[in-house]
């Protein structure tokens, strides 16, 4: 509730901007090779951004209906094992190790498939930010197809693909969708700069979580 309160009045951007910091903030600096032991990703403020991220899908409408009862489920599935040993499952790795130990890492409901979705769900978020920054007036099913081609497409199955395709002629337009991201006290050129700051924080968080998922060599699962 309290995190609730605290987000009345902001977008889902500035709220998942100020997750992020504080997860900048707590990471130590990596240089090449990632260090799973010095590199922890702390599993509740992960989740957090998570759900931030998938308000902002919200917007997009019922074109996202799919891909969002997705990452939802994920959330859920992550924050449960969470839940049943808090202190175990402090660090996101942690839960990759148990997986890895017991050979669930790659089967259908795990934990680990869970962190790798959510990472690839951030990923057509990240895309679909930096093309609206880089051309605020592009059309919004295109900038969406786009950014779905180059982050889950490669990813997706056929039955996604599909579900996909036909929800693409339910995207907003350009103008409506911007509004939505837009909190109260904000114009274009606010909400311009926040999604620049967004993405900057955004891409070196998910880049250190995909060289996690190579080093388990979960990088190149696909779903159905």
């Amino acid at each position: 509730m309290k995190r609730k309160r605290e987000m009345e009045g902001k977008s889902e951007i500035r709220s998942a901007i100020e997750e992020l910091s504080m997860l900048v903030k707590a990471q130590p600096a990596t240089a090449g090779d990632i260090n799973l032991d010095a590199a922890p990703i702390p599993t509740k403020p992960f989740l957090h951004v998570c759900t931030m991220i998938l308000q902002v899908l919200d917007k997009i409408g019922p074109t996202m209906a799919v891909l969002r009862q997705d990452i939802h489920q994920n959330i859920q599935r992550l924050e449960n094992l969470c839940e049943s040993d808090p202190t175990k499952y402090l660090n996101l790795i942690e839960i990759l190790k148990k997986e890895e130990s017991e050979g669930n890492a790659r089967k259908g409901s795990s934990c680990s498939k869970a962190l790798l979705w959510l990472t690839r769900s951030m990923d057509f978020m990240v895309a679909l930010l930096q093309k609206l920054v880089k051309d605020p007036g592009q059309n919004m099913e295109q900038a969406v197809e786009e950014s779905y081609n180059i982050t889950l497409k490669p990813r997706h199955g056929w039955i996604s693909l599909a579900a996909f395709k036909v929800a693409l002629k339910l995207v907003p337009d350009n103008k409506t969708f911007i509004s939505l991201l837009m909190a109260k006290d904000q114009n274009c050129d606010n909400l311009k700069e926040e999604m620049l700051t967004l993405i900057t924080l955004l891409v070196p968080f998910l880049e250190q979580i995909h060289s996690v998922m190579r080093h388990y060599q979960l990088d190149r699962l696909k779903s159905s």
